[in-house]
């Protein structure tokens, strides 16, 4: 009775877990760019009391074994980079990546990556995140441009007056060999780590990386029903854990009642 209350100890812990990560899957449904998250469980060891394949007394062998499992623990979560639907933002500095890759930002000296898209152009010139962040490698609006064009394979064509081109560059976009490794820094940002791999910088639209799109922006790939489903399941599953601490207490109760007379 002691194992079950501990066993489904953990089973409350492990659900409490999944809440958790769901509820901040639901807070950030309408962040640019943002990836859904799945906690990942295993089973902790088991008691064994008899093991399968052993000899018997009587010289058979016993069929199956006799284990009782101890409960349950996180063992990752994990961010879903599946693709986010796009919304048309007619905005000529946001921009949508179609398929595979990041944008890297500097901040302070560090790297980062994001799929957030929604960039601006601060006082300098430079295109750079809401934050304030340089976006790599760096490019200069002049003050002269009248409109801003971005083809699906990244090159940036600046337009002055009478439709002159003014200035141009080329957005890069960053593949990781395992990007489900990128660390979380919050503000929409990823950071590079040696689960990740190193980053390899490509053109939009070569080698397998991803085109973009000017004037969208990727919105959260969180599927609202499916959370609340989640949450449901979530929610069950940890009164049952807790209905099963209630009957593991009330058996030991039970039992300590019992006296001979």
């Amino acid at each position: 009775m002691i194992r079950g209350m501990w066993s489904a100890a953990t089973g409350m812990a492990a659900q409490q877990l999944r809440l958790d990560i769901i509820s901040n899957n639901l807070a950030n449904v309408n962040t640019t760019g943002f990836k859904k998250s799945r906690a990942d469980f295993e089973d902790l060891i088991y008691q064994t009391d008899r093991q399968a394949g052993g000899m018997l007394p009587s010289g058979g062998q016993v069929p199956t074994s006799l284990q009782v499992g101890l409960g349950v623990r996180p063992v990752a979560i994990n961010k879903i980079f599946s693709q986010g639907d796009y919304v048309n933002t007619e905005n000529e500095m946001d921009i949508a990546i179609e398929g595979k890759g990041f944008f890297k930002i500097l901040s302070n000296g560090t790297e980062y990556y994001t799929r957030a898209g929604s960039f601006k152009v601060d006082k300098d010139g430079f295109v750079t995140t809401p934050d304030g962040d340089r976006v790599q490698p760096e490019f200069n609006v002049p003050v002269t441009t009248v409109s801003t064009s971005i083809d699906s394979s990244g090159k940036i064509t600046c337009y002055g007056p009478n439709n002159t081109v003014v200035a141009s560059g080329q957005i890069s976009l960053y593949t990781f060999p395992n990007q489900a490794g990128l660390s979380n820094v919050g503000r929409n940002l990823f950071q590079q780590t040696e689960a990740s791999g190193a980053p390899t910088e490509g053109t939009p639209g070569l080698n397998g990386v991803g085109t973009v799109a000017q004037g969208f922006l990727e919105v959260s790939n969180v599927n609202v029903v499916e959370e609340m489903v989640n949450m449901i399941i979530t929610q069950r599953a940890y009164e049952l854990n807790s209905k099963a601490i209630q009957t593991a207490d009330q058996m030991m109760e039970r039992a300590a009642s019992l006296k001979t007379t």
